[in-house]
């Protein structure tokens, strides 16, 4: 029988996760890890959907803050990565468990909570200063044919599409072979070794409400200052470029404010539509991870019961013990 040790609220963007985690981990005597690739960043606020003020509950004139981790704790010149967050995911988990809290895990960053709840087992990948300097003299070109000859088969295909990250990957993947030609010990891995086994709760819409929640929040977020907070980044040292590999609503702002796109009606369309896809991938991710063996447990928003009654429900079916410390 498996011995559950944390909550998994996961699901597409606009779904409502980070509502129904603060409000588990309200219940439960948890805190909440974030597992989102941009919230780790400071100042992206409104973009990253960070909502930090839903962590903030107010009950019969008492003011509760909820604890929350993987947030604001790296510099947007810092290129964070998948490494990075596991390594510092099994800090942060193993000090919640010990102080005997929950960890109420949330996040839409398919391949973070992949790599936490199936043990990604990884090596830390220096910089190879002298392969940088080669690879500085090919074009494009050259640079997706050398990463093909070195990874065949299945790939991140954003990888091929931005020079940055085509070298950062042609660099891990001739690290890789150069490990196994010679039988190299992995100088720095990731504590894969940490058991982590969460229930796991997941939401999500039909794709039709699904599109409109993402209009009505993206309508939010721009009243709320979203262009303008793009826009001072970018005034305080963040480059077009750098905005722009971070994706959706950073990426299109940026070139918007670049003269790329000529209206704040052209931006919203096409914003509106990539983040629209982007929750489609996102589903796509969730589902490869059940057919991996991860038993993900769907909640059913239309219904009666509220997600917070269902996911109680389901914790007292599944692991009544994590409900002890539930007021």
């Amino acid at each position: 029988m498996i011995q559950y040790d944390s909550v998994v609220v996961l699901g597409p963007t606009a779904c409502g996760k980070t509502t129904l985690g603060v409000q588990l981990a309200r219940i439960l005597g948890g805190e909440v890890l974030s597992a989102d690739c941009r919230q780790v960043y400071r100042g992206l606020d409104i973009g990253s959907g960070k909502d930090l003020d839903e962590f903030v509950l107010s009950e019969n004139g008492f003011v509760y803050r909820v604890p929350y981790h993987l947030i604001d704790i790296v510099d947007l010149n810092t290129e964070y990565n998948l490494f990075q967050f596991q390594k510092d995911f099994y800090r942060v988990f193993t000090d919640v468990v010990s102080r005997g809290k929950l960890p109420i895990i949330v996040g839409g960053t398919g391949m973070y909570l992949d790599a936490v709840i199936r043990g990604y087992d990884m090596d830390e990948v220096p910089i190879d200063e002298e392969l940088r300097a080669e690879l500085a003299t090919l074009s494009m070109e050259k640079l997706v044919e050398r990463f093909h000859s070195l990874k065949r088969g299945l790939h991140n295909t954003t990888d091929i599409l931005e020079r940055t990250r085509l070298v950062r990957a042609i660099e891990i993947a001739e690290y890789k072979r150069r490990r196994l030609s010679v039988s190299l010990p992995a100088e720095n891995k990731t504590n894969a070794a940490r058991a982590v086994h969460p229930v796991i709760l997941g939401i999500t819409f039909p794709r039709s409400e699904l599109r409109n929640r993402i209009a009505t929040r993206l309508k939010v977020r721009m009243k709320q200052g979203l262009i303008a907070e793009v826009q001072h980044l970018h005034e305080h040292g963040a480059a077009w470029e750098r905005l722009e590999r971070l994706g959706l609503e950073y990426r299109f702002i940026a070139e918007y404010l670049q003269g790329k796109i000529s209206s704040e009606d052209e931006l919203f369309f096409l914003l509106n539509r990539a983040i629209g896809q982007f929750a489609k991938r996102q589903e796509t991710w969730f589902r490869g991870m059940e057919r991996k063996g991860v038993t993900i447990i769907w909640l059913c928003p239309h219904t009666e019961q509220s997600l917070r009654e269902q996911s109680l429900a389901v914790l007292d079916r599944l692991a009544p013990e994590l409900l002890l410390k539930k007021d």
